[in-house]
């Protein structure tokens, strides 16, 4: 991350929520602003209320206040930002995510992209599938969505969003 980026993510986790986003790491202007999804050109924040995830269409600086919804944010980067390729694989840290899901336990997370996913599974983005994830031994439910960055246009589709809201709708 340039020594220009004065701001790191906060990680916005506490107890048994219902879902925490994870992405693979802020983006720079993210990392500029201190907000989850903060490009304009980002579909984060619109995907969220048109699933039906959230009531309303947030903004990227109200990502504290989804708290009160029982949903948290958190990256596999904590000290990268900007595109994918541009970080620095040693500083994707898996085993300290592990740690902050052990930790919290949340119901339900959902990768905010394939990268991301690929990553915390040690496999490539074309042996995962989009939507709900095989259930592993002890961690919480988990849903690979489509990137909602703009830079990913040509893979996006809401559909495993709204079956995210579908599943943690009950909780």
């Amino acid at each position: 991350m340039p020594d220009d980026l004065p701001h790191r993510l906060p990680d916005q986790l506490r107890a048994n929520l219902r879902l925490v986003f994870v992405g693979t790491a802020a983006s720079t202007r993210s990392a500029k602003l201190g907000h989850y999804y903060a490009h304009p050109g980002n579909r984060f924040w619109r995907a969220l209320h048109e699933a039906g995830i959230t009531p309303r269409r947030y903004r990227p600086d109200e990502f504290a206040a989804l708290l009160a919804l029982g949903i948290g944010f958190t990256d596999l980067s904590k000290t990268g930002a900007g595109m994918d390729r541009e970080i620095a694989r040693p500083s994707f840290d898996v085993i300290g995510f592990r740690a902050k899901i052990e930790t919290f336990r949340p119901k339900t997370i959902a990768f905010t992209s394939k990268k991301a996913a690929s990553l915390f599974y040690q496999r490539p983005t074309s042996a995962l599938a989009l939507g709900r994830q095989p259930t592993l031994t002890g961690f919480p439910a988990v849903f690979v969505l489509p990137s909602p960055s703009g830079a990913a246009s040509g893979h996006w589709t809401l559909q495993p969003w709204r079956e995210l809201a579908e599943w943690i709708a009950p909780m």
